[in-house]
C-alpha cells in the first residue's frame, strides 16, 4: 500500500514537473537515469522488493532531483532564495542533491548487496559506502562527455559554475552522505541490539 502511494504521487509529481521546464534539453538529459531507475525497480520488482523504507528514501531523492530537473541546477527557487538572501553568487541546491545521493540511496543499495550478495559485518557498511563513491565518480564523468558531446547545453547541463574543484566537491558530498548514513545505521542496529532481550 505505502509503495503504490509513493509511485502514485512520484507519477503525478513528474508529470507536472514535466511540464514546461526552464530548458526542455537540460530537462532531458537530467531525466534518462530518472526513467531508467523508475523502470529498473518497476520491472525487477517481483524478482527483488526493497523494504518500505528504502522505497520511501529512493522516492524523496527522485522528487529532490525532479524538482532541480524542472527549474535546472542553477536557478531552483531554493537557490534564487539564497542568492537573494544571502548574496551569494553561485547555486547550491546541487551540492545538496549530490549529499542526498550519499545520505538517501546508500540504505537502498546496503539492503541489496546483505541480501543478494550476503555482505555481513563491517563489508554490509563499507562496501555500500565505497559502491556510492564510485558511483558519484561514474556520474561525474558521465557528466563530462555528455559536455564534450553536446556543446553549450551539456556545459549547462555539467555546471561547473566557474568552480575548477565543482567535480571533487560534489564526489565529496556524495561520500559524506553515504559515510553518515552508514554510521547513523550502524549505531541503530547496535542499540537496537543492545535493547532487545536475549532469549534463554
Amino acid at each position: 500500500m505505502i509503495l503504490h502511494l509513493l509511485l502514485a504521487v512520484f507519477v503525478v509529481f513528474w508529470i507536472v514537473m514535466a511540464i514546461s521546464p526552464t530548458d526542455r534539453i537540460q530537462w532531458l538529459m537530467e531525466n534518462l537515469l530518472v526513467v531508467a531507475a523508475f523502470f529498473t525497480l518497476l520491472f525487477t520488482y517481483k524478482a527483488f522488493r526493497f523494504s518500505n523504507l528504502s522505497y520511501l528514501l529512493i522516492f524523496l531523492f527522485l522528487c529532490a532531483h525532479t524538482f532541480a530537473a524542472h527549474y535546472t541546477y542553477q536557478n531552483t527557487p531554493v537557490d534564487q532564495w539564497l542568492k537573494a538572501s544571502f548574496q551569494l553568487q553561485r547555486s547550491y541546491f546541487d551540492r545538496v542533491v549530490h549529499f542526498l545521493f550519499g545520505l538517501l540511496l546508500t540504505y537502498p543499495l546496503r539492503e541489496l548487496l546483505t541480501r543478494a550478495a550476503g555482505l555481513r559485518n563491517f563489508w554490509s557498511y563499507g562496501i555500500p559506502v565505497m559502491t556510492m563513491l564510485g558511483c558519484s565518480a561514474l556520474f561525474e564523468n558521465v557528466e563530462m562527455g555528455a559536455a564534450l558531446v553536446a556543446g553549450q547545453a551539456g556545459a549547462d547541463y555539467l555546471g561547473l559554475q566557474g568552480d575548477v574543484f565543482d567535480t571533487q566537491k560534489d564526489m565529496s558530498l556524495g561520500f559524506t552522505g553515504a559515510l553518515l548514513s552508514m554510521i547513523t545505521l550502524a549505531i541503530i542496529l547496535r542499540k537496537t541490539k543492545r535493547t532487545t532481550p536475549t532469549r534463554s
